[in-house]
């Protein structure tokens, strides 16, 4: 299957869910079994997946990150943004979810989010859809 290009306009932080984006492409390549890929092509922002009922949780996400990555007076990086590069070293480039009768096989409370961790920008994310053989 041909892999899809979608484009997002971000904040400076945040979580953004296109479980529906991903999900559409899985309709649309038709697949029954097999796997997809979401990619961000970004090394200030990442792809996870979790959870999608309270949307305290995407706040919560990003004041935790910022706890645990703190922008810091000792880093030398240009670009002040070192702290975004570690957030996405550790959320990470990319998720692969099972398709199962067509759909994704996530839990009930799960959502596929894009990691803003370095914004406002213009961002890009792809999916391929894999099917079994």
């Amino acid at each position: 299957m041909k892999t899809q290009a979608f484009t997002l306009h971000t904040d400076r932080q945040g979580y953004y869910n296109i479980t529906a984006a991903v999900k559409k492409c899985v309709s649309d390549a038709s697949v029954r079994s097999g796997l997809c890929v979401v990619f961000c092509p970004h090394t200030t922002a990442a792809i996870t997946i979790n959870e999608n009922a309270d949307p305290d949780v995407r706040h919560d996400l990003v004041l935790g990150m910022d706890g645990a990555f703190p922008i810091r007076s000792g880093f030398l990086h240009g670009e002040g943004n070192s702290d975004a590069h570690l957030k996405c070293m550790n959320v990470g480039a990319s998720e692969t979810i099972l398709i199962e009768e067509g759909r994704l096989l996530l839990g009930t409370w799960q959502a596929v989010y894009f990691a803003e961790f370095d914004g406002p920008r213009t961002r890009k994310y792809y999916v391929k859809v894999i099917a079994d053989d």
